[in-house]
């Protein structure tokens, strides 16, 4: 039997019925913590997420969004699979979905029912526009959470479109957001005993990150627009090359921060009172002549002897890593922040660890992503008591 004895949500159990990233990543992360996250995949092919990230066929995406979870397949299609869904339900705390908004009532498996079965249920909701409003039924994944968000408009370089991140960053901060409502929903039925929907929509997750973007629009008519490596009036910080190809990201834009490193240049009098880049406002409006000085500057000394310089005289400054950086990196390395986890695929596959770290309860991980169904027996026999004979018939037709 599968243990979850370890980390803060040990005893909580999630129904994971989604796929892709956004709804199963905030299952990940309460996985992480210590959840017993039963995935719920159609049979057959399940989660795309299972191919995609692909290596010589396999998915290198899948061992660790799946990670931490146990993989049962269900037709929630069929009345069958629904009145099975539901007996799980009874025995779950939090189901997950980020299917589009109305499918889980075509299932007959709204909340009202939900909350038949179990009136603790906390049923947390992602899609792309949320639960209600005009949009609410259009299908809608992250790229386009991120460009309605207002994320998309500021990426990238004044002077081309606009950028992506190089991350599904709108599927992953709707996932967070999320997992957040979730925990807050637990916290209530602690108090209350009941349960209740958490819509997380993703354009609304990536419009919680845009800082005073619509503030200063309706306020002083100021629009953000793409700035590339900088942010405007924030100097200096910003990618600076050195004598030996490399490139160092320096932030030194806190008064006392540039005046050190304004010292260590050979120009302490740029700090002194009443020199144009002596406060921050004043280096603002000189951000692109001060990045110049300093690119000069910076090109005249090697990488490794520019980041000691700058640590032992106290300005942030670091190298702008890849995943053979992190992995080289003895920082990394002390915390554990990317660990080494058995696979049955590949026998060892490097990751990175569960974030946050919780001093008393940490959590881990105890598994890569399952094989579909790989947990059938395991939960519709010890959880729910279904006898083998029963299970082998509804395998047979494909309700399991």
């Amino acid at each position: 039997m599968t243990d979850f004895s370890a980390g803060s949500l040990s005893g909580i159990r999630v129904l994971e019925a989604g796929q892709l990233l956004a709804g199963p990543f905030a299952a990940t992360l309460m996985a992480d913590q210590g959840a017993d996250v039963i995935k719920v995949e159609a049979p057959g092919a399940g989660d795309p997420m299972r191919q995609w990230g692909r290596t010589d066929g396999t998915s290198l995406w899948w061992p660790v969004v799946g990670r931490n979870k146990r993989a049962v397949t269900l037709n929630l299609r069929e009345a069958e699979g629904q009145e099975l869904f539901l007996k799980l339900v009874a025995e779950a705390d939090i189901v997950v979905e980020n299917f589009r908004a109305g499918t889980f009532e075509k299932w007959n498996l709204s909340y009202e029912r939900l909350k038949e079965v179990n009136p603790g249920i906390i049923l947390v909701r992602v899609t792309g526009y949320g639960q209600t409003g005009p949009y609410s039924n259009r299908a809608g994944y992250g790229s386009i959470g991120e460009a309605m968000g207002g994320l998309r408009y500021i990426l990238g370089d004044p002077d081309r479109q606009p950028s992506r991140a190089g991350i599904s960053i709108g599927d992953s901060l709707a996932a967070m957001h999320a997992t957040v409502g979730a925990l807050s929903a637990l916290q209530r039925r602690n108090v209350t005993g009941e349960g209740q929907v958490v819509d997380a929509s993703i354009y609304e997750s990536v419009l919680a990150m845009m800082e005073s973007l619509v503030t200063e629009w309706d306020v002083a008519g100021y629009q953000r627009e793409r700035t590339g490596a900088i942010l405007p009036n924030v100097a200096p910080s910003n990618v600076y090359p050195t004598k030996d190809g490399q490139l160092i990201l320096i932030a030194a834009n806190q008064d006392s921060v540039s005046s050190r490193l304004f010292k260590m240049m050979g120009k302490p009098e740029w700090s002194e009172p009443g020199h144009p880049y002596s406060t921050h406002v004043g280096r603002g409006k000189a951000q692109t002549e001060l990045d110049e000085l300093i690119s000069q500057w910076t090109a005249t000394i090697d990488a490794e002897d520019l980041l000691e310089m700058m640590d032992t005289g106290g300005v942030p400054a670091g190298r702008i890593y890849k995943a053979a950086d992190m992995l080289a990196d003895p920082h990394f390395a002390a915390r554990e922040s990317i660990v080494q986890v058995p696979d049955a695929t590949f026998g060892q596959l490097k990751m990175q660890n569960v974030v946050p770290k919780l001093s008393a309860t940490p959590g881990s991980i105890r598994w890569t992503g399952p094989a579909l169904g790989q947990h059938n027996d395991e939960v519709y026999g010890d959880l729910l008591g279904l006898d083998e004979a029963t299970r082998t018939d509804l395998a047979a037709r494909g309700v399991i």
